[in-house]
C-alpha cells in the first residue's frame, strides 16, 4: 500500500503532488494571517463548490475571476506542493486557502490567529461513492478493485487523508469557536441562498440582493461543469481523464444506489459508534 501513497504521520496522502516535507511544512512552520479565510474538508465533500462560492462573494457575484484563473490558484490547497508555494508567496491581502488535513495536522499558527475556517461536512455515504469512482478512475491513489473493497478501505480509514470519522470529530469540536464555521453540503443543496448569507455573514460581508442572484447563478452546479476553471479540465489526460471532470453527479443521497443492505447496516452501525455524543443536527441526512 506504501508504494502508491505518499504518507505523512501515519497518514495516507495523494501521490503526485504531494510530499512529506512540504505536508510537514505546512503543519509546523506555515504562518497563517488574521485575515485568511480557508476552506477545509474532507476530499470529496463539496471543497470546490465552497471555492466557488468564497470567489464569488469576494467579487459580488462578477464571473470574471473564476472564469480566467484555474480554481487551485484561486484558492490553493497549502499541504500539496503547488498550493504551500502559492500561499507563502502572496504577500497582500486576505487569502483564500484550502485545505483538506485533519485537525492535529492543520497549520499550528491557526490556533493562535484569527484566520476563519470554513468546514464543510458531507454525507460520509456520498463522500464514499464519490471517492470510489474519483480515486477509483484517477492517478492520484492506490487503485480498488471494487466498491467493496474501497468500501472496506474507507471504513479503515486507508484512503486519502485517513478516516472520514476521526477528520470530522476534530473538526468539529471546535465548532463554539467564532472563526470557525461548520456547514454540511446537504445544506448548501437545500437552501444554497441561506447558505450564502450565512457565509457573508460570518465573513463580515454585505452583497446585495443582485449580487446575490449572480452568487448563485454562477456557483451552481451547471456553471461549474462549463467552466473550464473549475472542472478540472485544464489537468493533464494520464491523471484524470476527461470523462470525470470535476462532479460525477453531486445529488445528495447517490450512496442508496450502491450499497447493499448489509453495507448499509455496517456503515449506519460504525457512524453511530464513531460519531456518539456529538449533536444530530451537525449531520442534516437521512
Amino acid at each position: 500500500m506504501a508504494q502508491d501513497y505518499v504518507w505523512y504521520a501515519g497518514l495516507p496522502f495523494p501521490a503526485v503532488g504531494y510530499n512529506s516535507e512540504v505536508i510537514k511544512a505546512a503543519h509546523e512552520t506555515l504562518v497563517l494571517k488574521d485575515e485568511d479565510i480557508l476552506t477545509v474538508t474532507y476530499p470529496k465533500s463539496g471543497t470546490h463548490w465552497m471555492i466557488e462560492v468564497l470567489c464569488l462573494i469576494h467579487t459580488k457575484g462578477d464571473p470574471k475571476w473564476i472564469r480566467s484563473e484555474v480554481l487551485f490558484d484561486r484558492a490553493p490547497w497549502i499541504e500539496t506542493e503547488r498550493g504551500y508555494q502559492l500561499t507563502i508567496d502572496r504577500k497582500e491581502g486576505p487569502r483564500l486557502l484550502t485545505s483538506h488535513l485533519p485537525i492535529h495536522l492543520f497549520p499550528k499558527s491557526f490556533f493562535s490567529s484569527k484566520a476563519k475556517v470554513i468546514y464543510v461536512i458531507r454525507n460520509p455515504n456520498d463522500v464514499l461513492i464519490s471517492g470510489y469512482y474519483f480515486w477509483g478512475l484517477t492517478k492520484l491513489a492506490k487503485e480498488t478493485e471494487s466498491l467493496e473493497q474501497y468500501f472496506e478501505w474507507f471504513m479503515q480509514g486507508h484512503v486519502p487523508y485517513g478516516s472520514w470519522f476521526d477528520h470530522v470529530r476534530g473538526w468539529v469540536s471546535l465548532r463554539e469557536k467564532e472563526n470557525v464555521l461548520i456547514l454540511s453540503y446537504e445544506e448548501m443543496k437545500k437552501e444554497p441562498r441561506n447558505t450564502i448569507e450565512k457565509i457573508c455573514s460570518f465573513l463580515g460581508k454585505v452583497l446585495e440582493p443582485a449580487e446575490l442572484d449572480l452568487v448563485l447563478e454562477n456557483s451552481s452546479f451547471q456553471a461549474m461543469k462549463e467552466n473550464k476553471m473549475s472542472n478540472l479540465s485544464h489537468m493533464p489526460e494520464e491523471l484524470i481523464p476527461a470523462d470525470i471532470k470535476l462532479i460525477r453527479k453531486g445529488v445528495p443521497g447517490d450512496w442508496k444506489n450502491h450499497f447493499t443492505p448489509a453495507q448499509t447496516q455496517a456503515f449506519k452501525k460504525t457512524f453511530q459508534e464513531k460519531m456518539a455524543g456529538l449533536p444530530a443536527e451537525l449531520f442534516p441526512w437521512d
